[in-house]
């Protein structure tokens, strides 16, 4: 195999660059825009709202310092499913895969493109129907480059990814100067944090930020198509989780401190509200074009990336075969793309899609506990030899292991006490559904194709092999 080539086949063609515009344009996108009011009404305060997002961003730095170290240690495509396929974790690593498929990944897409379909309908007025019809035409549309024209794709990332944060950073630092002290003492009457609940206060916050957060670890996915990934990643993993954190920090502070706790907390578009103290209902019309630009940065980087989890699994057997497959024309998992933009096709079509968001937060921290928790017995792995070690080791993996699982039983205190029925539809009672459904396709796929996992293992113990002599 050549050195400038995958496991999969696939050149390795993104440089460091990309690989952190990945993580970036991933991260900042629709989250930030409508996260805001939620964790400011969780909180209760402008000073929690703004430590909330600081945590969540200091939560961030452990696990990515940890994804740095698995990264460099298996630079394949895949990410997660690898390390935990490497962990002896068959289950988690399909489990992974299944709950991107049904929680995250294409309800990720069509959410994505509905909000920069929405906001370009804020200066066309077009009707409910053309948003659905525009939004269709994006995902194809960025489908065909990532698919068809991906070094194409991979310039286009770059180049998206700088020209939205350029104006987001203008817009935070701007806010700061027009910060209202009697805004940063206001409280809402009733609030966890207005009553002295710090911790749960806190807590709650700490949660609404994670669909906000999400997305740092992106580079992971397309590993083995990462040029010199033992230098690229860790710097690349660990630049996302800075820059991504200092960002949102000093948008927040801005808003927070231009407009009253209570109206944000109420807001639709809290960003747009906060931002009429200073340039009255023009920051609409601001808050639309950055909001246009932003999303479809992170709309393509979606696309980009996120079929090379079930590429992998279906090439390592845990998976429907075909999508395993690389066409030798496009150098691309044409098959896997195809399928993943053709469910978020059906799902901007859904007008229950925003019920389906609800899973996300649930599904993440549980796979993400989960995924920390793997990096114990990898240690004792005779293939694990990564460039570069998270500090402090096992008190890191310790460190990103906790805050998720915390949150993760925090969400499920309504089912735990009672007050939300088991079986009702309601966000927790759907990611459990996610969990278990998983199961009987984790045997079938274990049984009918036997033969594709027997392989990979072979494969994967020769490896070990020539890498040990």
């Amino acid at each position: 195999m050549a050195e400038n080539e995958t496991l999969e086949g696939m050149s390795r063609h993104l440089g460091l660059s990309t690989a952190i515009a990945l993580g970036v344009g991933t991260t900042v996108g629709s989250g930030i825009f409508t996260s805001v009011g939620e964790v400011a009404g969780t909180t209760g305060t402008p000073l929690l709202t703004i430590l909330a997002f600081v945590l969540g961003g200091l939560i961030m730095i452990p696990q990515n310092l940890v994804y740095a170290e698995y990264a460099s240690a298996y630079t394949e495509d895949g990410g997660q499913f690898v390390y935990f396929r490497e962990a002896g974790w068959s289950f988690p690593a399909m489990f992974f895969i299944w709950s991107c498929w049904w929680a995250t990944d294409p309800v990720g897409i069509a959410t994505m493109t509905l909000t920069v379909a929405n906001n370009i309908a804020y200066f066309t007025g077009w009707s409910d129907m053309t948003v659905r019809i525009v939004g269709c035409v994006l995902i194809i549309f960025f489908t065909w480059l990532h698919m068809c024209h991906k070094h194409a794709g991979a310039k286009w990332q770059d180049f998206i990814t700088a020209f939205k944060i350029v104006p987001f950073l203008i817009l935070a630092v701007v806010g700061l100067f027009f910060i209202k002290g009697a805004n940063m003492g206001a409280s809402i009457e009733g609030s966890a944090g207005a009553t002295g609940a710090i911790g749960a206060a806190l807590m709650g916050g700490v949660a609404a930020t994670t669909w906000s957060y999400d997305g740092m670890q992106t580079c992971v996915t397309m590993g083995g198509e990462i040029k010199d990934p033992k230098k690229n990643m860790p710097i690349a993993l660990i630049g996302t989780v800075l820059v991504c954190t200092l960002l949102y920090v000093l948008l927040v502070t801005a808003a927070v401190g231009m407009t009253d706790v209570n109206v944000l907390a109420g807001a639709d578009a809290p960003i747009a509200t906060a931002f009429e103290a200073i340039m009255g209902k023009t920051s609409g019309t601001v808050a639309a074009l950055l909001a246009v630009v932003v999303v479809t940065g992170s709309l393509s980087s979606l696309i980009m990336f996120q079929a090379r989890g079930e590429m992998k699994a279906a090439q390592e057997g845990y998976w429907w075969r075909s999508w395993g497959k690389i066409d030798p024309k496009y150098d691309s998992p044409v098959v896997s793309m195809l399928w993943q933009s053709g469910f978020a096709l059906i799902l901007v079509w859904l007008s229950t899609i925003q019920d389906l968001l609800g899973i996300f937060t649930f599904i993440c921290l549980v796979r993400n506990a989960l995924l920390f928790v793997a990096w114990f017995p990898l240690q004792k792995k005779e293939n694990y030899k990564p460039s570069f070690r998270a500090p402090g080791g096992a008190i890191m993996a310790i460190l990103a292991i906790v805050p998720s699982a915390i949150l993760a039983w925090g969400e499920l205190g309504g089912i735990v006490s009672g007050e939300v029925p088991l079986l009702s539809w309601n966000p927790i009672s759907a990611g459990l559904l996610v969990i278990a459904s998983a199961l009987p396709f984790y045997f079938y796929f274990r049984k009918v194709n036997a033969d594709i996992i027997e392989e990979a293992e072979r494969r994967r113990n020769e490896a070990i092999l020539g890498t040990s002599d």
